[in-house]
């Protein structure tokens, strides 16, 4: 559709809306009323959308309104399509029989054209619970008993390559095209450091195949993100607690590893933790928001060196546009709204409007306007959601009737 459209989820059912310049709800999708919708989404290229209405999840194509398929999926509360749209991967909680056996597969992995069941695999917990695929498919990558297993051209019964190192807690596959790399991250134990390791796919084996390695001492979990063109990762180590007690956030440090094995720690001018690390469109540079309140926001440069300081605000969030020429720094969660967006061309600040109790923020893939919304279960009243112009007007504004809840 040329329309951007916007799907929206609450005690009204689940509903349609045509983006700017419109408004309207749209009849692409007729209105499912009830409460019994649990999940939805949209193919990455917006042309399918599946969701699940409590008794099965249908797929249907957003161009032409034809139904695709249907699956007989009451508790699915996880969806997703891989990058092709070949594949969709449907999720339900895992359950054992009373008597103790295992339970039956819970991901399931359909073929989108014929809706045949492609594999059915055990997947307990639901973090992470979604295969990764590259762009173009022919690599798909989920973590199994904290090892890495790789399957090629969506075969879901050969295991084409394995990664196996002492207990692989975690791993991201690089975006964009061949050669994939795959970054993994080893927790450390009975006093050994923890660890990021970056490989090429398929080299795996021998002293030397690593990519790159950072070790760290301070990290109870961490956050990788890889840049588009995948010559570098940003990682994001936490601890629980902070021993010095500083800080209820527990510990924060921003670490730079690029493929070609260079790494460095990115030093933050100010103490606190971090809140939020984005790249840029172009993976050139990197904005962190950092620091106790209120908070500082900088981007540095691939030698980790800071390029424009924001100076400090009430922000904890950043997000690029889709095509990357503004940034906005938000103050979202236990802090009021407050919006700044930036022109990262010219470091000048376009508008700061606010959007309070905003629980929820997204840019419109047009680049050109933005959605706020306030959601339960995280805030139960004032629900409803607000479309504003980068510019800083609010063009829509949705708010839910007092009895009721907007969920998604």
């Amino acid at each position: 559709p040329s329309t951007p459209l916007l799907t929206v989820r609450g005690s009204e059912g689940l509903y349609m809306v045509n983006g700017p310049p419109h408004f309207t709800e749209s009849t692409l999708f007729p209105r499912e009323s009830g409460k019994n919708c649990k999940v939805y989404t949209f193919s990455k290229d917006g042309t399918l959308f599946a969701w699940g209405n409590g008794e099965k999840i249908n797929v249907i194509n957003v161009t032409n309104k034809g139904l695709l398929h249907s699956f007989d999926l009451p508790k699915a509360v996880c969806l997703e399509f891989s990058p092709k749209n070949t594949v969709l991967a449907t999720w339900q909680p895992y359950t054992t029989s009373k008597d103790g056996t295992a339970g039956i597969p819970n991901l399931q992995l359909y073929d989108v054209k014929t809706g045949t069941c492609l594999k059915s695999f055990i997947q307990k917990k639901m973090q992470n619970w979604c295969p990764s695929w590259s762009e173009d498919e022919t690599v798909c990558a989920r973590n199994v008993n904290n090892e890495v297993h790789f399957f090629e051209n969506n075969n879901f019964n050969t295991i084409a390559n394995k990664l196996h190192l002492q207990k692989i807690n975690d791993f991201v596959l690089s975006p964009g095209p061949q050669p994939y790399k795959v970054a993994v991250y080893v927790p450390g134990s009975k006093g050994a450091p923890s660890f990021v390791r970056l490989y090429q796919y398929p080299n795996f084996d021998g002293p030397h195949a690593a990519l790159a390695n950072k070790s760290f001492f301070k990290a109870d979990k961490v956050t990788m993100l890889w840049n588009k063109k995948a010559t570098a990762v940003l990682v994001i180590a936490s601890t629980d607690v902070d021993k010095t007690g500083a800080s209820y956030y527990g510990e924060q440090t921003l670490h730079y590893i690029a493929a070609n094995g260079e790494s460095a720690v990115v030093q933050l001018p100010k103490n606190g933790p971090i809140y939020d690390v984005v790249w840029n469109s172009s993976s050139t540079e990197f904005c962190a928001v950092y620091g106790f309140m209120p908070a500082k926001a900088t981007i540095f440069n691939l030698k980790c060196d800071p390029v424009f300081d924001f100076g400090t605000g009430p922000r904890n969030a950043a997000y690029y546009s889709p095509h990357g020429h503004i940034l906005v720094l938000a103050g979202f969660g236990n802090l009021r709204g407050q919006m700044e967006v930036w022109d990262v061309k010219n470091y000048k600040l376009i508008s700061k409007p606010v959007a309070s109790d905003s629980t929820y923020f997204a840019w419109c893939p047009d680049g050109e306007h933005i959605l706020t919304a306030t959601c339960a279960p995280r805030l139960r009243v004032n629900n409803g959601y607000k479309i504003w112009h980068y510019t800083g007007s609010v063009l829509h504004k949705y708010d839910v009737p007092s009895s009721g809840e907007l969920w998604q």
